[in-house]
Order: structure tokens, then sequence, then C-alpha cells
């Protein structure tokens, strides 16, 4: 097998290999060929070549998203790795496991304006959950043998054994430091970052490693409920006669079903689900917005809880969180093994064991239910919603909101559903969402900038077909998601093509002047049809209710390529529309 002649990049690798981070993700560059080398000749690993380092990152984390595993970028030194920072900062706030290998210039080249060279040591410091800033490797042309007579070398006996024994204690740093950012990353559920110093030669290569290097495993104790936590937490559970369940972002399937029933037969406890929380019973709510909009300030009373109990990621709807900071609960808890999010300015407990978890130790206990009309009363909002939500949409001219109901229930059963930013998640919140379906969005930093990427990303690393929905802002944004050699035929794009930033004629503002149109809807003439021929998806176009529906039924077929679906929606009415929709809830 081939290998890079530099110990520190034969000791990255093995550490990689040895923690079973097998998908790399590469942008080419030169100062990061002694990994590039490595990662690319071993058979274990998985390799991807992602010219641009804003793409690859996104890329690398729609992987991380669907296997729940680090997974790994390489990228050159300079700028290329400020282009990483959209994607880490987004794997931060989602809890993904992104590892960042950036290759650096040596300390003495870095500062004196040579090129390529930034000071790339902690440049994630406040969106990172571990730097490891590795120490470069003595050998023959080190700039410590710059000095031949240096005083500290009274002869070559010396010299060798004082560079032996340097170069010793460099290799246990630097494998100590690698050990724990890629501890950090399984253990934690976030992108850490290890930069690594390589002087030339970059590109010879062995045939034998030279470096054994020391794996460290990090025994994790599962957490539990103390007794008399769990004890104090069951009383007060049995003393509120209204529980509010709100569901953040969720990865499927990680509750026992028999835990959301148990939950369903409470009289006193509601269940708010979003589209990204994959949680689905018939006594949930899975559309807050429709419940939320059109409530009076004596409804809101009657629905302010005694107990919030939240888990999963960040929540979408900015209606319940404006309730919930209005009309705050007399307790909030929040469950989960990372931060807690004081989004509704009332947190009082954070529970730190997995919702599962809490769900297994916390329902075995409660042992009654506590009466209340708290769940049947709003069960019957939620009927009346339905039929107004139903009664509006059948008479609907072709708008933004009409596509979305065609479009979510054209959806194939069983299918990952991949969906932007913007104004596509929130028209996504107001339907019913098939249950056999899996949701994921970018809410950690809800950015429009990565979502084709980590769409990509997911479609790589699953069999079952990608649906990726997004507007057409965020798809134009993110075009060069589509420049790589890895996108499989069952991946599909529909976007929803409204002519420019159509939520911010939603959003308060002096719609319909130049100003607006120039610099906040950015309004455009742009198609996708060209983009699809240069990078070899069959295009397909829709314009009106009739030509939607029967692009949608070849859509989903099976094809040698992937399609894109683009979709024309009439950029000045869309707002009215929504806008209307909410006044018709009422």
């Amino acid at each position: 097998m081939k290998y890079p002649k530099i110990p520190l990049a034969q000791t990255v690798i093995q550490l990689c290999k040895a923690k079973h981070i097998k998908h790399i993700v590469i942008s080419p560059g030169s100062r990061s060929a002694p990994l590039t080398i490595g990662f690319t000749h071993d058979a274990y690993f998985t390799c991807y070549s992602v010219v641009d380092e804003r793409c690859a990152a996104f890329f690398a984390l729609g992987i991380a998203q669907q296997i729940q595993k680090p997974v790994a970028v390489v990228c050159s030194s300079g700028s290329a790795l400020l282009n990483y920072y959209p994607a880490i900062a987004e794997a931060f706030y989602s809890n993904i496991p992104l590892v960042v290998l950036s290759a650096d210039r040596p300390k003495h080249l870095i500062g004196i304006g040579d090129g390529q060279t930034i000071n790339q040591e902690n440049v994630f410091e406040n969106h990172i959950l571990y730097s490891a800033n590795l120490k470069q490797d003595i050998n023959a042309d080190s700039s410590v043998l710059a000095h031949e007579d240096s005083p500290i070398f009274k002869n070559l006996e010396t010299k060798i054994e004082k560079l032996l024994g340097l170069q010793q204690n460099i290799q246990s740093q630097n494998e100590a430091a690698i050990n724990s950012a890629l501890n950090v990353a399984m253990h934690k559920n976030g992108p850490v970052h290890i930069n690594i110093p390589f002087n030339e030669p970059l590109y010879e290569t062995v045939t034998e490693l030279s470096v054994n290097v020391k794996v460290e495993d990090v025994k994790v104790k599962p957490n539990k409920l103390e007794d008399y936590q769990l004890s104090n937490l069951v009383s007060n559970w049995y003393d509120a006669k209204k529980k509010l369940i709100l569901v953040g972002v969720n990865t499927p399937n990680s509750i026992e079903q028999k835990w959301l029933d148990e939950l369903a037969k409470d009289e006193s406890v509601i269940v708010f689900t979003e589209t990204t929380s994959n949680l689905h019973h018939p006594q949930f709510f899975s559309s807050i917005d429709k419940i939320i909009a059109p409530l009076t300030t004596e409804e809101f009373k009657a629905l302010q809880p005694d107990i919030l109990l939240t888990f999963g990621g960040l929540i979408v709807s900015k209606k319940i969180k404006a309730f919930l900071r209005s009309y705050k609960p007399k307790q909030h808890w929040h469950i989960g093994t990372e931060k807690a999010n004081d989004t509704f300015l009332c947190l009082k407990e954070h529970i730190k064991i997995s919702p599962n978890q809490f769900f297994t130790q916390f329902l075995q206990e409660v042992k009654h239910f506590t009466k209340s009309d708290y769940q049947a009363y709003w069960t019957n909002i939620k009927k009346t919603r339905k039929k107004k939500h139903t009664a509006y949409l059948e008479s609907l001219a072709f708008s933004d909101l009409k596509a979305f109901q065609a479009i979510l229930k054209s959806i194939p059963e069983h299918a990952i559903l991949q969906l932007s930013n913007s104004s596509t998640i929130r028209y996504a919140q107001l339907f019913n969402i098939n249950k056999t379906l899996s949701v994921f969005c970018n809410r950690g930093t809800s950015g429009i900038d990565g979502s084709t990427s980590t769409a990509v990303g997911c479609a790589v690393a699953n069999t079952a077909q990608t649906v990726f929905i997004t507007g057409d802002l965020s798809f134009f944004y993110d075009s060069n998601a589509l420049w790589n050699n890895y996108i499989p035929n069952h991946f599909r794009i529909i976007v929803i093509n409204n002519q420019g930033g159509g939520i911010f004629r939603i959003l308060p503002g002096d719609k319909n002047t130049e100003n607006f149109d120039t610099y906040f809807e950015t309004k455009h003439q742009l198609s996708v049809k060209h983009l699809s021929a240069m990078y070899g998806f069959e295009y397909l176009k829709a314009s009106n209710n009739e030509t939607l529906n029967e692009a949608l039924q070849s859509f989903y077929l099976a094809s040698n390529t992937p399609k894109i679906l683009e979709v024309f929606t009439p950029r000045t009415s869309n707002d009215t529309t929504l806008l209307d929709y909410f006044k018709a809830l009422k």
C-alpha cells in the first residue's frame, strides 16, 4: 500500500481509521497532498472529490446527518478553510459530527507574506467543540536544523538524540490531540477542527508505515434520572392539568412508539410536533401555526400550559415562540444530552438524558392520568382548523400554497424529504406529512446557503429516494452543489420559482417599490433549465395545477439521470394568498 512519507499525515489517517471514520470529502489542494494520498490509497475509506469547499462541507454534513457518525472534510491551507464555516456553524447548532482536517503552513512561514497562508489555529473557536492545533514533525528538512552550529548540539550524536526525543514528544502530543478531537466528535455529536502543519516535500510516499499510533477510547457512562429527581418530576406532572409537549428537530424512529401512544392517552397532555420532528400520532398536533395563528387572548390563556416539556432541536414556528414567551408556563423542562436552550425564557429543568431514556424511566412511574379537558378542547379546535384548511385550498388559484399541497401529497412512501429554509420549511409546516417519510432541514442556523449540498450528501448516503424541495434563491445560491460526480439517479429536486425571495413579501415592509424589489425580494428572471442541462439532470417544468400534476406523475419514476422539476408560481400574489389563508382559519 502507498502511504504519505510524513509521519503526521500517517498519524491522522491511522487514527481516523481506528475510529471508524470512513467517509472523507476532499477538496483539491497541494498543502493537503499528504492527507489526500493517504486517504485515497486506502481501500477502507470512501473518498469524494468536491472542489467548492463550502459545498464540500455541507455535502459531508448531509452524509453525517444520515449515518449519524463523523464524516471528515479535507482542505488545503488559506481561505479554503474559511469556506467550511457555514457548514461548521450548522453542525455546531444541529449536533452533527463533522471532522475538519485542514492542512497548514509550518509556523515559520506564517505571518511573513507567504501565499495561501492565514491564521488557521482556533479559527472556528466560537462554533467548534474542540480545536486540535498539531505540531510539525521534526525531520532533516525542518527549520529546526537551519542552524547546524546551534549551541544546543555539541556533536552529531547529541544532535540526533535530541531530535529523536523532540520528535517522540511531538508524536505523543499529536496523537493525544487527535484522539481527543475525534472522541469529542463521536461522543458529543458536533464539529471538531484538526489543524495540521506540513512542510515540503509534500508528495513523497513510502510502502511501510513509520509510526504505530496509540488509540485512546472513551468510556461513556450512560446517564439516568436519579430517584429523587424522578420522584419530584412525577409529582409535578400529577399536579399539572395542562401539559404541553413541544418537539423540535428529531431523528426518525428515535422514540419508541409505545411511549408516544402512552402520551396520547393522557387527557392532560397535548403534543405539538413540527415537520422536522418525525413523530406521528393521530392525537398529536402536527401543524402548529394552524392552531396558533387565529387564537384570541382568551384562547391563548386556555392554551397556556402548567408544564412545557421540550425535546429535539430548534423550533421553526415563530408563532409558538411568541406565544410561549408571552404566556409562560409555570415550568419548562428540556430533555436532551446536549445544550438546553432557554428559548421561551422560563427554563427550569435540563434533564440530561435522551428523550427515549427519559420516557422509558418517567412514564413507567406515572401510574395514573390527571383529569383534564385540555386535550379534548384543543382536539376540537384542530378538527375545526382542518375543515377550514381544506375548504380554503379547494377553491384556491395556483400559488405557492397550492403547489405545496400537490407536491407534498405526491411524494412516494418511505422517501427521504429534504427541505430548504425560508419559505419552503414554513409552507411545509402547514400540511400533514406522510408518516412514512423521513424529514430533514438545516435548522441549526436556518440559512439558505447549503441546503442543496446537504441534500446531495443525504442522497449519496441512502438507497432510498431523496426528494429535495427548495426555493429559487436558495437553489441558485448553492448551485455549485451539483458540481460533483456522486449524485445518484434517484435524487429529485423541486424548485419553487417565484422569481425572488417570496418570504420578504410576507414579512412587514414597503412592497412593490423598486427598493424592495431589488434589495429585499431580489426579483429575477432566472430559470433552472440551463443548469439542469449543464449538470446532466432531466428537466421538467410546471406553471399551473394541470401541468404540475402531470409532471409529478412521472417525476419520481426510475430514470438514468437525476431530475429537476421547476415550478413557476405568481410572484406578486403568493403573499396575499398566504395571509388570506390565516384569516380563513378564523
